[in-house]
């Protein structure tokens, strides 16, 4: 894997080591949740998440915006309290829906993270304001990032110590147009670091990142050929492979 030597020490957790695609899951582990993340701790990987916010906005793990993939409910997340949340059981499984406060506790100092916030549209504040209020007391090792570059300004501009990256892919925005809209959003969020779709390496954007020092992460690796893609074009990974 190459490795960026311009990475401050406080954020060469970024790179140390990979990070597992919503936690260690396969089989009868389900993604984002506590049995995923426990195993991903268990190997000594990072762990990548996702982030939707309640009605009544409190942070919890889970990545789609509709429950009916991975729970026997349907709907937005964002229709239910926490309560309910809390209630809703993963697909197949005895766990529910975890809130992101009680995935931090569960991870603590084990293992760094990379918690990825949705889009949240006009509660987009409020979203990051309570992930913001849930990473009090966590560690310098949790790193918030996003597709949203207005997600990862909102941290420049409010919490500008918190590591914090860019999520960027070039699937359904090639072209010149997609270009401009990458490089703006570069220039709107003023990452620490970039997560770069696999499918899209190498390319010049990926390579101007690096350029500009900051560490290129790649998502979501789920083959050795992959694997050595990123060991060739990117600094670490985040990945849904058995092994790292």
């Amino acid at each position: 894997m190459r490795s960026s030597p311009s990475v401050p020490p406080e954020r060469a957790f970024l790179i140390r080591r990979p990070f597992a695609h919503r936690g260690l899951h396969a089989g009868d582990v389900v993604e984002n949740s506590r049995a995923a993340f426990a195993a991903a701790i268990a190997t000594g990987q990072g762990i990548e998440c996702d982030v939707q916010l309640s009605r009544d906005g409190v942070a919890f793990v889970f990545h789609d915006d509709e429950l009916d993939r991975l729970t026997g409910e349907s709907g937005p997340v964002g229709a239910r309290d926490a309560a309910e949340l809390a209630r809703i059981r993963l697909a197949g499984t005895d766990e529910t829906l975890p809130p992101l406060a009680e995935i931090l506790e569960l991870v603590d100092e084990r293992a760094p993270m990379l918690i990825e916030l949705k889009a949240a549209g006009p509660r987009t504040g409020e979203l990051c304001r309570a992930v913001a209020a849930d990473l009090i007391g966590h560690g310098s090792d949790k790193a918030v990032m996003s597709f949203d570059p207005r997600i990862v300004r909102w941290f420049r501009r409010h919490e500008p110590w918190r590591p914090r990256g860019l999520v960027v892919t070039e699937d359904g925005h090639r072209g010149l147009g997609g270009a401009i809209r990458r490089r703006l959003s570069l220039a709107v969020a003023d990452p620490h670091f970039v997560a770069c779709d696999i499918r899209d390496l190498p390319s010049a954007f990926s390579e101007r990142v690096r350029r500009s020092g900051r560490p290129l992460l790649t998502w979501t690796v789920r083959s050795e050929a992959q694997r050595a893609t990123a060991a060739a074009h990117a600094d670490q990974i985040i990945h849904e492979l058995p092994r790292s």
